[in-house]
């Protein structure tokens, strides 16, 4: 038996709620957080977890890669200095609470039923499932490879919000941390197509959570510049490429659209000694 409008935004309702029961009651005493407005609620919760997220995963990204396996990976003059980070950490920081704003604004979407996301796999089947979710990244995937070319061809997109990440152009400037260091409306423009995505097909309320949190971990691990040769991934070698040309390689997840729009540059050919 199918799911009903009003039993699936309830149970995408209770699953929000008990989303902002683990984080907020960790950092909120008594409960005070279910007095504020609901998407107040929303938007703390994005705020605490995606700062967490952001600012964990770069230490422990930058811990393995630059001492752990120091001289392994980098030698010492591209190490990208403490104050490169600091900087990167203080754009992103910044920039944080503009960038809680989309997700929050998405879940008041879901929460009243406006988009296409259902709470249950068992609504739509694993087939479906599997299928919408292809749909879902193929969509974001597009968007985001054209929203990123943009800011790059439209010159006042560039020069006034998509410069502020282009500081970080070479590997000894590059860190895990240059991964959410966006002025708040061009970390929000790429974002967009990930909103619209969600009314144009089916998708997994859980599985788009997930992705958020992964969102975070990728962006970290692609501006890393250690390029990680699993294909069709958008490694980082892809990635750093990108930052120290200004062209080439816009996709996100994936090399298919640079491949498909006549922008992908390989590493490994981009690094290839002669003989």
């Amino acid at each position: 038996m199918g799911t009903s409008g009003a039993e699936r935004l309830r149970q995408i309702v209770e699953e929000t709620d008990w989303y902002n029961g683990i984080v907020l009651d960790a950092v909120v005493p008594g409960g005070a957080w279910k007095r504020l407005p609901r998407p107040l609620q929303s938007w703390l919760r994005n705020y605490i977890s995606g700062t967490a997220l952001y600012l964990a995963s770069g230490f422990l990204w930058c811990f393995y890669i630059y001492y752990l396996k120091r001289n392994v990976y980098f030698p010492k003059d591209s190490i990208p200095s403490n104050r490169a980070m600091y900087l990167q950490i203080l754009v992103a920081m910044k920039a944080m609470p503009w960038f809680c704003v989309l997700p929050t604004l998405s879940e008041y979407m879901v929460e009243n039923g406006w988009t296409r996301c259902f709470a249950s796999v068992g609504e739509v089947g694993w087939p479906a499932y599997f299928v919408y979710l292809t749909i879902y990244l193929v969509i974001i995937e597009f968007g985001i490879y054209w929203m990123h070319r943009e800011l790059h061809d439209l010159k006042p997109l560039y020069k006034y919000l998509h410069a502020t990440h282009h500081i970080h152009n070479k590997q000894n400037t590059l860190s895990p941390f240059a991964g959410l260091a966006f002025h708040p409306l061009d970390g929000i423009l790429q974002a967009v197509p990930q909103v619209i995505a969600l009314f144009l097909v089916p998708t997994h309320f859980t599985t788009l959570v997930l992705l958020m949190f992964c969102e975070v971990v990728w962006t970290a691990n692609v501006h890393g510049c250690i390029h990680g040769k699993i294909w069709p991934l958008m490694g980082a070698g892809y990635h750093t490429i990108h930052h120290t040309t200004y062209r080439y390689n816009y996709g996100h997840y994936t090399i298919w659209m640079d491949w498909m729009f006549g922008t992908l540059r390989d590493p490994e050919q981009e690094f290839k000694k002669p003989d």
